[in-house]
């Protein structure tokens, strides 16, 4: 099983459930995206969140599947997919549909709240692209965004488990080299370009997919998932009610059946 994470997140985010995964039997490989994690940043500011082409993070995976994953597996392998890593995933199960024998997203970034009209988001992030490149030649924060900064449970938007929050705001702490703040113009130019491709080619993503929506999510936009899911030919979706984003890392009340609607899926 393969795992494509989300923005600001990394591999070290993830061991509670490449453990669970692994007592499940299953060989679990993840990768951090380029411009996070322990990966190298593309930017003179490593806290930016920047990416040239989401097209970038489809080669960085299709290379990483090439060299690592498939070398050692003896099946074709599955893809479990979370938020700005389901876009990802998306986009390479279009370009390369031979690959995964099933993919699963967990509540995938295919729009992103505040969810504006599509001309006034389109608006937005070529507006503030352009005024990035007039004033600097170093890429910049959108607006109202900034370097890394710890934001306290209660005022989270991605999970109701107070431990499980923490736990992730402590690798932070003690590995600051795995911090990422906002996201910079040019990031949101490609992520509304790879969001277009995704709705626009939704119809073509053949495999087998599951879609496991968080309820209560604040981040990604609901609607727009379902718009483009409803166009998948071969899907099925969950909806955990009352889940915040991050269905990985919910109290178990939301994350237990959500695992459990994943290992049913894969294993079926």
């Amino acid at each position: 099983m393969v795992i494509s994470s989300g923005r600001i997140e990394g591999l070290i985010k993830y061991q509670e459930v490449v453990f669970d995964l692994y007592q499940q039997g299953y060989s679990v490989f993840i990768h951090d995206h380029r411009g996070q994690g322990f990966s190298g940043r593309l930017t003179t500011n490593p806290q930016q969140g920047y990416v040239d082409s989401f097209d970038d993070y489809v080669h960085d995976l299709q290379t990483f599947l090439e060299r690592v994953v498939l070398p050692n597996s003896h099946a074709k392998p599955l893809l479990l997919c979370h938020s700005m890593g389901g876009a990802i995933g998306s986009l390479h199960c279009l370009t390369y549909p031979d690959t995964f024998a099933k993919v699963a997203f967990c509540a995938p970034m295919f729009g992103i709240r505040p969810a504006l009209p599509d001309w006034m988001g389109k608006v937005f992030a070529h507006g503030s692209h352009w005024l990035a490149n007039t004033f600097s030649d170093q890429p910049q924060y959108i607006a109202g965004q900034g370097d890394y900064e710890s934001v306290s449970f209660a005022e989270n938007r991605l999970t109701h488990s107070e431990i499980r929050y923490q736990i992730f705001r402590d690798l932070y702490e003690n590995y600051p080299q795995a911090k990422l703040g906002g996201v910079t113009s040019q990031w949101l130019v490609a992520a509304v370009a790879a969001m277009d491709e995704i709705e626009v080619r939704a119809n073509q993503l053949v495999l087998p997919a599951l879609m496991l929506q968080a309820g209560a999510d604040e981040v990604v936009d609901n609607q727009r998932q379902d718009k483009v899911f409803a166009q998948f030919p071969n899907a099925q979706k969950r909806r955990i009610e009352d889940s915040k984003h991050e269905i990985l890392m919910e109290s178990d009340r939301y994350r237990v059946p959500a695992m459990q609607a994943i290992l049913t899926f894969f294993n079926g």
